[in-house]
């Protein structure tokens, strides 16, 4: 059987969608649920409130207090978490099959009946800023967040964890307005997947959910980007950069073709940036590069972190290697990348938490679940030609560099 006609989906009246997929092998089921309320909705003077709310939802809900709700879950053995991006706030969990309506009912009181207590603002409010803190004993996290700030367009691109002066500035009645305002069913997206069954399923969450009134999201504004270059000064013996480009985002045609030329650079330990710069030069200690998408954006992601004497070279030699795609790729760099995507791709068929993930994904991006099949297929159509005709009509330009060290690196787009 196809893993599409495995695939249910159901819409309410008031905008839910139910994403079910039925893993006949397993024991277990794990649900993502998704809804359009993440950072980039935050107010300008209190960045990190989303993540705050997100957080005050499960300290208590319906009948229960943060304890027994804590306790009721716990009882499910539900492995759970919540939090929030730059779009999305979710909630997500996995247990054993025979527990997941009843781990939903209790969601359901999350979502809709939260007690959101004022005397837990605090509690929520210091771990924000711990979390903040953490980021100035990681240089990476804190390059990348500064990289991401400057290169996406505002607010996508501002750190979910929100800013120091906006986390004091929250109070409760801030959160309050803020779950009125962007926690409602309209968008939200309720992705299951493992031991499902799909009758009991839609009843139950058309029992908890089908009457809860839709609300409307306000739009969001996207503004300008940030300055393509910044240097975070900071006395150490070491230097960490991030760099970023743009990309073209999922559901384009050329989506393969730009994960595929990600993965030839960092697909691996005998992928180019590694190769070419860790093990023939000995330049730095860790490289990579990334893609992230949003719905109309892609954007590509790389970090190296090396000594601060020999940071410059770092930087010219992995800006070379990234160029060098438009050289060419070969055909040994391409069955790489396409033995490691098909791995992952089982990977994530055969776990139900990736799974239901990958469907609340798919139906929040393209309004559609991609098949096993399609993915596979494309997969197998990337060919050396194709990868180097994307970068080619996509070259690495816009770039934006921040760098973390004793001092700032020389840069040119020329470089």
């Amino acid at each position: 059987m196809s893993a599409a006609s495995e695939i249910r989906v159901e819409t309410f009246a008031n905008g839910l969608t139910l994403i079910a997929e039925r893993m006949p092998h397993v024991r277990s089921a794990a649900f993502n649920l998704i809804l359009p309320a993440g950072a980039a909705y935050d107010p300008a003077d209190k960045r990190g409130l989303a993540g705050v709310l997100s957080d005050l939802m499960v300290r208590g809900a319906g009948s229960l207090d943060h304890r027994q709700l804590t306790l009721a879950l716990d009882r499910l053995g539900l492995d759970r978490s919540q939090g929030v991006g730059p779009l999305l706030m979710h909630f997500n969990g996995a247990t054993l099959g025979r527990h997941l309506l009843s781990a939903l009912r209790v969601y359901a009181d999350i979502l809709r009946r939260p007690h959101l207590p004022a005397h837990e603002l605090e509690p929520v409010r210091s771990l924000a800023l711990q979390h903040l803190q953490s980021l100035e004993d990681d240089p990476q996290s804190k390059v990348l967040a500064e990289l991401k700030k400057r290169h996406v367009p505002a607010p996508l691109g501002y750190h979910p964890g929100g800013t120091a002066e906006g986390l004091r500035a929250i109070a409760i009645e801030d959160v309050r307005r803020q779950y009125q305002t962007y926690v409602h069913p309209g968008a939200m997206i309720l992705a299951v997947a493992g031991d499902v069954d799909w009758p009991a399923l839609v009843d139950t969450v058309g029992a908890l959910f089908a009457d809860w009134s839709a609300g409307a999201t306000p739009p969001l504004t996207l503004g300008s980007r940030g300055e393509r270059q910044a240097h975070l000064a900071k006395e150490t013996q070491q230097t960490h950069f991030g760099l970023a480009y743009p990309a073209v985002p999922i559901g384009h045609p050329d989506y393969y073709a730009a994960l595929g030329a990600v993965n030839v650079l960092s697909g691996g330990m005998s992928a180019r940036l590694f190769t070419e710069v860790r093990e023939k030069r000995g330049l730095c200690y860790a490289v990579w590069a990334s893609y992230q998408t949003f719905r109309e954006q892609g954007h590509v992601f790389c970090y190296a972190g090396t000594t601060a004497e020999r940071a410059q070279e770092t930087l010219e030699v992995v800006l070379q290697v990234i160029r060098s795609l438009a050289q060419g790729v070969q055909r040994d760099e391409v069955e790489r990348v396409q033995a490691g995507l098909k791995a992952s791709l089982i990977m994530q068929q055969e776990a139900t938490g990736a799974r239901a993930s990958r469907l609340a994904s798919d139906w929040y991006f393209l309004g559609r679940i991609r098949t096993f099949e399609e993915i596979h297929k494309a997969i197998d159509e990337l060919t050396p030609d194709t990868i180097t005709d994307y970068v080619r009509r996509y070259p690495p330009d816009d770039i934006t560099l921040v760098t973390l060290g004793p001092k700032p690196l020389q840069w040119s787009a020329s470089l």
